[in-house]
């Protein structure tokens, strides 16, 4: 049976997941928008702890001053009645018209100018809030046609856009770190930062880039055909994992946005013993929100909905509890053992060696038995074996 899940668990929901009427670019809207003071009492009442947004998910586009202030009145109202805090904001930038060249990199430097305006707004209503983190997902920063695009200046762009917030948040002194969100394709043929290496490579070159980090998507790593694990570890690595999204993906197509665990459920059972457990060895830990960035799916009625949003904390919890037998087994200690996982952590020139020290090494070179240590079998398999047997609840 699964346990119910508490505000201790740190689970969050974007209030655009729950809250999606379901019109896809195929179809029109199978169920009505929800109201975002609904969401966080429902969410409330499944045990989530936080809720995110974008600006336009809580204030519809365009609405003036006075409409804004009472719809946030109304929604700070909620927050207050339910204990549910913000721990994330971010802003649409891809939805209206106006960006559909994109936003920091619109080859159109008034679009720049307003999507720059549009995202300080949002980060004073993040900061007010007293979320963390101010995720940055350039959906619309890309082109479709290689000649579209000046790609050294857009990149310059969107360093400088960047770069411009994460000064701002410094000199107003929020405590908000921007997390960039990574994807390769959709609704863009090519959007720019298509995988977390790409995003780190530009991190690196920032002014302000201390307070620049990553807020790696399942789906999104794995539509590019990569490791959501790997890329969160690299992150972690890196120590550039400020926020993650959850969900699940079935392999290269369009961004399915599925349960978490409702696709690639191996994957998302390594994923809960990395966040977890952490790395066998030690090292950094993340220990921010659960976020699922999901969609119910357009199958779904209301109580389908609500159904698919409790669905995405169990299986996280699942899974944890599956990913925390695994690490305690003793005979998957051996394994890892065995496996030489834990001997990974050594390095490979011992304390106070030198390269000339190695190169007169002859053990390690000249002397060193190849065929025979070639013939080692590393029992990957195995350990493998016994990850599916946890994962599945054989053991």
């Amino acid at each position: 049976m699964v346990r119910t899940p508490t505000p201790a668990d740190k689970f969050s929901f974007g209030l655009w997941t729950v809250g999606w009427n379901a019109q896809d670019q195929f179809g029109s809207a199978s169920r009505p928008w929800l109201d975002p003071v609904e969401s966080v009492h429902q969410l409330a009442e499944l045990g989530a702890a936080h809720v995110t947004f974008h600006d336009d998910d809580v204030v519809p586009f365009g609405s003036d001053a006075a409409e804004r202030d009472r719809i946030l009145a109304r929604f700070k109202q909620a927050l207050s009645d339910t204990g549910i805090t913000v721990e994330m904001v971010t802003t649409n930038t891809f939805g209206h018209p106006i960006f559909k060249d994109g936003a920091f990199t619109s080859n159109d430097r008034r679009v720049r100018r307003y999507g720059l305006r549009k995202v300080i707004r949002n980060v004073d209503l993040a900061a007010e809030l007293g979320a963390d983190t101010f995720v940055m997902w350039g959906g619309r920063e890309g082109a479709e046609y290689d000649s579209a695009k000046d790609l050294n200046a857009a990149h310059d762009r969107y360093a400088e856009g960047i770069d411009t917030v994460a000064a701002y948040i410094k000199e107003k002194g929020y405590g908000l770190r921007i997390a960039i969100e990574p994807k390769p394709n959709e609704p863009r043929g090519d959007i720019l930062l298509p995988t977390i290496g790409h995003a780190l490579g530009l991190i690196a070159k920032l002014e302000h880039g201390d307070i620049v980090g990553l807020n790696p998507e399942t789906g999104h790593e794995q539509m590019a055909g990569l490791n959501y694990t790997s890329g969160i570890a690299e992150a972690l690595w890196a120590g550039k994992l400020f926020h993650i999204d959850l969900n699940g993906q079935r392999s290269i197509k369009y961004d399915q946005d599925l349960v978490f665990g409702h696709g690639d459920l191996f994957s998302a059972f390594a994923t809960v013993d990395l966040i977890e457990n952490g790395f066998p060895s030690g090292g950094p830990r993340y220990d921010g929100p659960r976020h699922f960035d999901y969609k119910p799916s357009r199958t779904e009625d209301f109580q389908g909905v609500w159904d698919s949003a409790a669905a995405n904390m169990a299986t996280y919890l699942l899974l944890k509890e599956r990913a925390q037998a695994f690490r305690a087994d003793p005979e998957v200690q051996e394994a890892l053992e065995a496996a030489g996982v834990l001997e990974l952590a050594q390095p490979t020139l011992g304390e106070g060696e030198t390269l000339a020290d190695l190169l007169a090494d002859r053990s390690a070179f000249e002397d060193f038995d190849v065929d025979g240590v070639a013939a080692r079998g590393f029992g990957f398999v195995r350990l493998n074996q016994l990850a599916l047997e946890h994962a599945l609840g054989a053991r």
